[in-house]
């Protein structure tokens, strides 16, 4: 019996707060494949925080680090989480589709900014004096664009959400 997926990365993309990182490590486990977090790749090679990374050379500058990041990612048979902002680079998009499938984890706006909290040190890639609400109205447009797949996540779990993409893999 084959899956759908394959040895396909499973990418998840969505706002910040939509729990790419924490459904990431869930769907690693469920589906026996490596998890590769972004956001802690962009840190490590900075040697500095997504915050600390604005603070110093601006938003734009972490979309710049984010998107080499993401063109030199060389993995297979993995769930990748990406940063929020990285559907602004169409060759970064383009780069991990070609051996992925993109899962747009959908989110409401309320929901999200009640996980968020205070998203001013959050370290995210936005204009200055940009409000959450409208980062979230810029960037919708994007991940639906890329999306492969939307998964609705309002009052799922972790896990609930998990189990929609597993089933989306039965032959």
């Amino acid at each position: 019996m084959t899956n759908c997926f394959g040895r396909k990365n499973l990418i998840l993309i969505g706002m910040p707060g939509a729990g790419k990182s924490t459904v990431g490590v869930v769907l690693a486990k469920r589906t026996s494949r490596s998890f590769v977090d972004t956001d802690l790749l962009i840190q490590t090679s900075q040697e500095q925080s997504l915050q600390e990374i604005v603070n110093e050379s601006g938003y734009l500058r972490l979309r710049q680090i984010e998107q080499e990041v993401l063109l030199g990612l060389e993995v297979s048979h993995a769930v990748i989480s990406t940063g929020g902002s990285a559907v602004y680079s169409e060759a970064a998009m383009q780069h991990l589709k070609q051996n992925g499938l993109l899962i747009f984890l959908d989110v409401e706006l309320h929901d999200l900014q009640q996980r968020v909290g205070d998203y001013q040190t959050r370290g995210l890639a936005r204009q200055q004096g940009q409000s959450f609400a409208d980062l979230f109205e810029e960037r919708i447009p994007l991940y639906k664009k890329h999306a492969d797949l939307t998964i609705s996540c309002s009052g799922l779990t972790p896990e609930a959400i998990c189990e929609q993409i597993v089933q989306l893999d039965r032959p």
